[in-house]
């Protein structure tokens, strides 16, 4: 009978034990439970506005430094570019200096920058009419060099390539011959002065957009990244803040935040703030509750690529609070993430 009693009471001892040490109850045995639910809390859309077409630039091409031009003055060699003909590839010619002139015999330098073909012809009759009656002058390009655009990342054909006449963002991907079957147009980004500009590659490509099909400028660059290292991004709570990488590109919050050593004490997992990169123009800010997926009472969250998941120690009123708080974090990675988050919190 002592026995019983001792079997029964150790029964509920660890009955006891195992209640206060774990807050879920297990399901009864054959129970099917079907979770439907979604763990978003709030859902929001947010857009930065797109680059708007400009009108159509001046046909006429200008002339800038490193552009070399052949100059005829009254078919004299002795007056003209060195080496007026063209042979065996060998362009010879007068070279646009950093100033922006050439070198003529006799009349020495003249300036020529951001003038056209005409106005520079104009020019060279009146400062040869000095020494000459009636001067006739011809002007070619005989290599473009001055308006650089740059193709970089996944193109079949990336490099410089020279603008000769006005390009459109369509005229400058189709100088890239096309592109790799690992470019990932969603992140494909068009960078000027240094910032990325708020046009959507992937929208003009795919979607054949044609507002996206801007004008391009001389020092533009056209990247195009690779789908190969795909990560998200996890701050906050954890104890590894930085890129979380998505093999085969799928990972769930769970997942991401398991990868990032989330601080169970510290962290406020019913509130997970997330940075979702749509395209380059528009994005989505999400609160997720973890604990309802952790509970079984939600569907798991998946991840998609560029998100910025963020982990609060306290409650967090507003999203400019969430925005102040990562921006650090946001500066220290700001050359891998999404074009949307760069554009839309990063710009000066």
């Amino acid at each position: 009978m002592k026995s019983i009693n001792f079997s029964v009471g150790l029964t509920l001892f660890f009955l006891l034990l195992s209640g206060c040490t774990s807050p879920y109850n297990d399901l009864p045995a054959g129970t099917v439970q079907e979770v439907t639910n979604s763990p978003i809390i709030q859902q929001e859309t947010v857009t930065v506005p797109s680059l708007k077409v400009e009108a159509i630039p001046e046909s006429d091409y200008l002339v800038g430094s490193g552009d070399i031009l052949l100059v005829n003055i009254n078919g004299k060699p002795e007056l003209s570019s060195p080496g007026l003909f063209v042979s065996n590839n060998n362009i010879s010619g007068s070279r646009v200096d950093g100033n922006g002139a050439i070198r003529l015999p006799l009349v020495g330098p003249v300036q020529v920058n951001g003038m056209s073909l005409t106005e520079i012809e104009i020019r060279l009759q009146q400062v040869f009419s000095q020494y000459l009656n009636n001067p006739w002058v011809v002007v070619e390009i005989a290599k473009y060099k001055s308006h650089p655009l740059y193709l970089l990342g996944q193109f079949r054909n990336a490099g410089t390539f020279y603008m000769d006449r006005p390009l459109t963002l369509l005229n400058g991907l189709a100088l890239g011959g096309g592109m790799l079957d690992t470019a990932n147009l969603r992140s494909a980004r068009l960078v000027r002065g240094g910032q990325i500009v708020p046009v959507d590659i992937y929208q003009l490509l795919r979607q054949g957009s044609l507002q996206q099909n801007v004008w391009l400028q001389a020092e533009d660059t056209l990247y195009v990244p690779d789908d190969k290292n795909q990560n998200v991004f996890v701050f906050g709570a954890v104890d590894k803040p930085g890129p979380v990488p998505m093999p085969n590109g799928r990972l769930s919050l769970s997942q991401a935040l398991a990868s990032a050593g989330l601080e169970e004490t510290q962290g406020n997992t019913s509130y997970v703030r997330i940075i979702r990169s749509l395209s380059i123009t528009r994005g989505q800010l999400i609160i997720v509750d973890q604990q309802r997926i952790l509970r079984g009472d939600a569907l798991p969250f998946y991840l998609t690529e560029g998100d910025i998941v963020y982990i609060p120690r306290s409650t967090i009123g507003s999203w400019n609070q969430v925005i102040e708080n990562l921006l650090p974090s946001l500066q220290a990675v700001s050359a891998t993430l999404q074009p949307f988050v760069s554009i839309k919190y990063l710009r000066d």
